[in-house]
């Protein structure tokens, strides 16, 4: 699931933690993130993706056990780089693991991970897992600092975080949010001279994705709480039909 800058079909991965999220507040089998997996492959979804916290306020560990077992499309495991959660992605070894920072006190991931400050604790985390067959991606602010240090611990992925341009927008702060675009943009642009596969999410609206799809150097976004969300008033296959209307269309403009 490689491709060069501007070629191929932009990839979208669902994030289905949020339909867990609803599951966990009435402590009940419903709704069932797996039927929503299945729901967003018949959608035109190309991936789907699951963070499994330490504190499992949403996905579980059978709910990896299950996806593993029934998925059609690549898992793309989110994790926090613990031994705990290496061992159980070693246990699976998913199409791919996304290594993301992770406090408990946060509602959902505030920031890209620290690479530069922690590179050899990194690098010797993430080799077990390449070994082990996974696509390692590693969630990171558009920083040259920060891509270079997940390039040099042996990387295959960058996924950028698109959070903070999604605030902008979603503020009215249209100065901060195009210079974050632009941001995002040249950061892509250097990721990819690197050799390092380009992926972006975090915070994506059918309002905020286009001018992110149209970036040449990315292949893959990640969209979850929003779509989860819209499903509410339109139904899951209808929003994410939507989200991959407006991408595809962006990518071809």
């Amino acid at each position: 699931m490689t491709g060069s800058a501007g070629q191929g079909r932009l990839r979208l991965g669902v994030n289905i933690d949020h339909v867990a999220t609803v599951r966990n507040a009435r402590g009940t089998d419903y709704p069932d993130p797996v039927r929503a997996a299945r729901l967003a492959e018949e959608a035109g979804a190309d991936g789907i993706t699951a963070h499994l916290r330490e504190d499992r306020r949403h996905i579980s560990d059978s709910d990896i056990e299950r996806l593993m077992d029934s998925l059609t499309l690549p898992l793309n495991f989110e994790m926090a780089a613990t031994a705990e959660m290496q061992a159980i992605a070693l246990r699976h070894r998913p199409h791919a693991v996304c290594i993301v920072p992770e406090r408990r006190e946060e509602r959902t991931t505030e920031g890209g991970l620290e690479v530069a400050r922690e590179e050899n604790r990194l690098a010797h985390f993430i080799a077990p897992l390449a070994e082990a067959g996974c696509r390692v991606s590693i969630f990171i602010a558009a920083d040259p600092a920060q891509i270079e240090a997940a390039a040099r611990i042996g990387a295959a992925v960058v996924e950028l975080h698109t959070g903070a341009y999604c605030d902008y927008h979603l503020e009215g702060r249209l100065a901060e949010r195009d210079a974050e675009l632009a941001r995002l943009r040249d950061m892509s642009a250097f990721a990819h001279a690197l050799g390092l596969e380009v992926h972006a999410g975090h915070g994506l609206t059918y309002d905020t994705v286009a001018p992110v799809a149209a970036l040449p150097e990315v292949m893959e976004l990640n969209i979850g709480h929003f779509l989860v969300g819209e499903a509410i008033f339109r139904g899951l296959g209808p929003a994410i039909g939507e989200m991959r209307r407006i991408m595809d269309e962006a990518r071809v403009a």
